[in-house]
């Protein structure tokens, strides 16, 4: 069956960040963490230091709605990675103590970019960068 995942890379801390996003939503990881080290050697891949082998390839993790947030760590000869404002992932949780409650978790260490509180439609917003350069959406449209 088709589903929908968001990707997220990290600069050597997505093992930090997927334990943390753990316990915010109180899940488990689909699969064991894949490390780097794990992949065969490619053709035309550089060899890798002992440092980068243990940076994750793939993690899995399921949170709110079915939704799966995958992620990995990418060494500099993958690139450069840069968090910015072009993805933000949203969260409509069922209620409103639901979404204070992770709205919370997930400012741990992180900024609010917008305080959570009710908006001009009457739905209850926020948004927050968490501590590793992820912005969240938390809404709820249910009424107090």
């Amino acid at each position: 069956m088709a589903h929908t995942y968001s990707y997220l890379h990290f600069d050597g801390t997505a093992e930090e960040a997927f334990n943390f996003y753990k316990a915010v939503f109180g899940t488990e990881f689909v699969a064991p963490i894949v490390r780097m080290g794990d992949l065969p050697a490619q053709p035309g891949m550089p060899e890798m230091s002992d440092d980068d082998k243990n940076l994750v390839l793939n993690v899995q993790l399921p949170i709110t709605g079915g939704h799966l947030l995958v992620g990995n760590d990418a060494p500099g000869w993958m690139g450069a990675v840069n968090h910015g404002n072009a993805l933000d992932i949203g969260l409509d949780m069922d209620t409103r103590a639901e979404a204070d409650s992770m709205f919370a978790a997930l400012a741990e260490g992180g900024t609010i970019d917008h305080e959570l509180g009710e908006i001009y439609s009457g739905d209850y917003f926020g948004s927050v960068i968490d501590k590793f350069g992820t912005t969240w959406i938390v809404s709820c449209t249910a009424k107090p």
